[in-house]
């Protein structure tokens, strides 16, 4: 580890929580030598919006490309904290070399409207060489490194699953969290009681909570609802090791990143969960129309696989529908991918699948479904069937 990291490392002072012994990843440091490195700075990010199809891109890659990436949190910055992390952090016990100076610059410098846009920092968008529409853009996460050793847990009202009961006074709730080292293993804890010795530790399980592509469009979409264009899906799945497949709208496709999580339950209730920057080490690839209808069929939305899972998604305002848009999505996936007959598929499913609730709080909801590759191992694969 280099000598510039290892000075920004800081332990347990006499008022600070006892956070981890782990570096803070400030911009450009500890950046793997020869890596294509994409920071979060002013010029790179958006702030509420995604890309769309006007946007020029600040990264062009080829396929098969690996980046490195830099993401910003939004907690911490947004005008209800008093958009100034050094201020906020400080009043956790965070030491303003823990801060985080890109999460400093954007607070400072990117504009963005409060009342029409949405929280969300986003860095991107990057052109993939040769993706067309048509085609699916395959993202795979090949790591995910905490930046800082602390994030927030915050509850706005008018959000969250019980929008007309909490937060009860109707001001927003920030929770801090610390990263600590709990049996050998790093953890959040947050308190179980406001101002308590008592302390609920949070396994951790860093994933993007926005991944897509621009849609074909020349506005902007705002940064909370997720749609076929990926966006703010907030699967907690993708974690390291698995890969997000979004069918590319625009010419290159323009990718991009953001919303980064240290950990999530599914529904992600009280409007976000333990958010905190993250570098993402990405691996990008184009599957072409042909090759990518051979594997999974038509791919109208997100599809994640994992190592041991395939997980079609479902979005819509209302949960049911979405829930319902993910039974069609899983049933024409194992059609089209095994040649099942579609009474059996629906059989299948019932019996085997869990079908998850993604998130209830971005205006569309979601919900995934994980079907298991194992148990379809010995089924003959009735497209080309590559990997």
């Amino acid at each position: 580890m280099n000598e510039e990291l290892e000075r920004n490392r800081f332990g347990v002072g006499a008022d600070a929580p006892a956070f981890a012994d782990v570096p803070i990843l400030q911009p450009g440091e500890g950046v793997p030598d020869g890596a294509v490195y994409l920071p979060a700075t002013p010029e790179t990010v958006l702030w509420g919006r995604l890309p769309c199809a006007a946007d020029v891109p600040v990264l062009t890659v080829r396929p098969g490309d690996v980046v490195v990436i830099d993401t910003v949190s939004h907690e911490g910055i947004l005008p209800d904290q008093g958009s100034d992390p050094r201020a906020f952090f400080a009043g956790h016990g965070v030491p303003e070399a823990a801060v985080l100076r890109d999460a400093i610059d954007i607070a400072a410098r990117v504009a963005r409207d409060p009342e029409h846009d949405g929280p969300h920092v986003v860095t991107g968008p990057i052109r993939v060489e040769g993706a067309r529409p048509g085609d699916l853009l395959r993202i795979t996460v090949e790591r995910l490194e905490p930046r800082v050793p602390y994030g927030v847990i915050s509850n706005r009202h008018g959000r969250g699953a019980l929008p007309l009961e909490l937060p009860r006074d109707g001001r927003t709730v920030s929770v801090f969290a610390a990263v600590e080292e709990r049996d050998g293993r790093l953890a959040g804890t947050m308190p179980a009681v406001e101002g308590g010795p008592r302390a609920i530790a949070l396994p951790l399980a860093p994933f993007l909570g926005t991944m897509g592509v621009a849609p074909a469009t020349d506005e902007r979409p705002h940064s909370v609802p997720p749609g076929p264009h990926g966006g703010n899906i907030d699967v907690n799945l993708l974690v390291e090791g698995t890969a997000l497949h979004l069918p590319v709208q625009v010419d290159g496709a323009l990718a991009y990143v953001g919303d980064p999580h240290f950990a999530q339950g599914d529904g992600e209730v009280a409007l976000t969960a333990l958010e905190a920057s993250l570098r993402a080490t990405l691996r990008f690839d184009v599957l072409l129309r042909a090759v990518a209808l051979a594997e999974f069929g038509e791919v109208t939305g997100p599809l994640i696989r994992t190592p041991e899972h395939l997980v079609p998604t479902g979005l819509d305002r209302d949960l049911g529908e979405a829930m319902r848009a993910c039974v069609r999505a899983a049933l024409s996936l194992l059609r089209a991918r095994w040649g099942m007959d579609e009474h059996l598929a629906y059989a299948y499913l019932s019996a085997a699948t869990d079908f998850d609730v993604s998130q209830v709080v971005d205006v569309v909801t979601g919900v995934h479904a994980r079907i298991r590759l194992s148990d379809l191992a010995d089924v003959p694969l009735a497209g080309a069937g590559g990997d």
